[in-house]
């Protein structure tokens, strides 16, 4: 197995872009592999580390369908129904609590 080169921060090549630098591009990795390293210092922890990807090699993103947008509108409103009382909240339901704000201060309401 062969490592990857490593870059610092801000000074990796031309010609190599994050995920996320693809993404604001239009464009995804497409199937290739990952090129490169690139490595964000920290104090007090490991760096951060982000996969490089060739742009001259990426693809286009694919465009969302109907169908994609009516499966994405169905998990948001299923994020937004609490569990507990079955009411669409308008909010992301937060996973620390499990149940909508409502719920989750009734015990402390009822005493």
């Amino acid at each position: 197995m062969s490592t990857l080169p490593v870059y610092l921060w801000r000074l990796a090549p031309e010609g190599l872009a994050t995920r996320r630098q693809l993404r604001a591009l239009g464009l995804r990795p497409g199937g290739q592999d990952v090129v490169a390293e690139l490595q964000r210092p920290r104090r007090r922890r490991g760096p951060l580390v982000a996969y490089l990807y060739r742009i001259d090699a990426a693809k286009p993103v694919r465009p969302m369908t109907a169908a994609k947008w009516a499966a994405l509108g169905k998990a948001m409103a299923a994020r937004r129904l609490c569990p507990g009382c079955g009411v669409d909240r308008g909010y992301t339901i937060p996973a620390s609590l499990g149940v909508c704000v409502v719920c989750a201060d009734a015990p402390a309401l009822a005493a």
